[in-house]
């Protein structure tokens, strides 16, 4: 009897571990995914398609075939209708990576049956049907929360919160380059919840920003803890997939049995 209350304290003080402490990479334990071929990327708000441009060579460099969504940024629905039509193109196995926002989309499309695993980088991920504002409330908001301004129903992050909140480990002269594509988003987008939380079922895996100013780092510590992925945590803004690509890269073929 003894042994066993020691077994189980010594279990939660080890989840309890898992879920709050802020080493540079965190083994959790995670189930062992499937050799892939193929990684399908999804970008998030304020960007588009090119913001995957320093990690998508690596992953080429190791033999993946590797496709960036263009992401439409006007409805969740429609959100994950684009990536499921890239979804059903692989032929075999495949990955799929979401930054930001588009864990949303990770999350609901990530069922398909193409996708051997998930990887989300200082991304959201909600359960079914759960509110996310809601969830991200029980945590302190982020600064580049009051840099969104509005054009009607479109929305975008003003140059200061970009460079300071979303980039700013990017040097200012390429965030400007960045924040020249950056793709506005309609209103309605922020209001759809998904129905399928593919996290539960495949393996998974999260980068953490651990210097973010767009999505709390401790809101994506649960949502990793949570979801019991295999994380690593990233002395990184929000945009860890351009200043800290090659750490991207590697849990992405982490995810791919590579």
């Amino acid at each position: 009897m003894d042994m066993d209350r020691r077994t189980f304290a010594t279990s939660l003080l080890t989840g309890a571990a898992a879920a709050f402490a802020t080493p540079t990479a965190m083994a959790q334990a995670v189930r062992a995914p499937q050799r892939a071929t193929n990684v399908v990327l999804v970008h998030g708000l304020f960007a588009d398609g090119s913001s995957w441009s320093n990690v998508i060579p690596l992953l080429q460099a190791r033999g993946l075939n590797v496709t960036s969504v263009q992401n439409p940024l006007t409805t969740l629905d429609e959100a994950v209708a684009a990536c499921r039509n890239e979804l059903d193109r692989q032929d075999g196995p495949t990955v799929l990576a979401g930054h930001s926002f588009s864990g949303m989309i990770v999350t609901e499309a990530g069922v398909h049956p193409n996708v051997s695993a998930l990887v989300y980088v200082a991304a959201r991920a909600p359960g079914a049907g759960e509110d996310y504002a809601a969830l991200a409330a029980r945590f302190p908001a982020p600064p580049a929360s009051a840099g969104i301004i509005y054009d009607g129903d479109w929305g975008r992050l003003s140059e200061q919160a970009f460079l300071r909140d979303f980039a700013g480990d990017v040097p200012p002269s390429k965030a400007r380059v960045l924040f020249a594509v950056q793709q506005p988003f309609r209103k309605a987008l922020l209001t759809g919840r998904t129905t399928q939380a593919a996290w539960r079922t495949k393996p998974s895996f999260y980068a953490v920003s651990t210097e973010d100013r767009t999505i709390n780092p401790d809101l994506q510590r649960y949502m990793a803890s949570r979801m019991k992925a295999r994380t690593v945590e990233l002395r990184s803004s929000h945009v860890s997939l351009i200043s800290h690509p090659r750490e991207v890269a590697s849990l992405i073929l982490d995810a791919s049995g590579r």
